[in-house]
């Protein structure tokens, strides 16, 4: 039986100010090292994966399948995003 993915407290709202934004957003949190949020923005597909900026840097460290992940990555951007400033940041630099 699969257990859920715990999710950052900060998902939601993260996911939120994505959409009113503009971006489509799908949180896709699958495990196995896979990015939290698929999100398209003006043409572009991006994969956030959340972390609580709330939470000492310790405690938002990448975990091995997720580094594993984004080392073998060879799409668009995978990000890691702390806040909705940080994910909002991203998005403003699209043309």
């Amino acid at each position: 039986m699969r257990r859920s993915n715990k999710i950052d407290d900060n998902q939601n709202e993260i996911v939120s100010a994505l959409r009113k934004a503009g971006a489509t957003v799908r949180i896709i949190s699958q495990g196995e090292g896979i990015p939290d949020l698929l999100v398209g923005f003006k043409g572009l597909t991006f994969l956030f994966e959340v972390k609580d900026g709330n939470k000492p840097p310790s405690a938002r460290k990448l975990t091995p399948l997720e580094e594993k992940f984004f080392m073998e990555w060879r799409g668009g951007m995978v990000a890691i995003v702390n806040s909705v400033e940080e994910a909002l940041a991203l998005l403003a630099d699209v043309e």
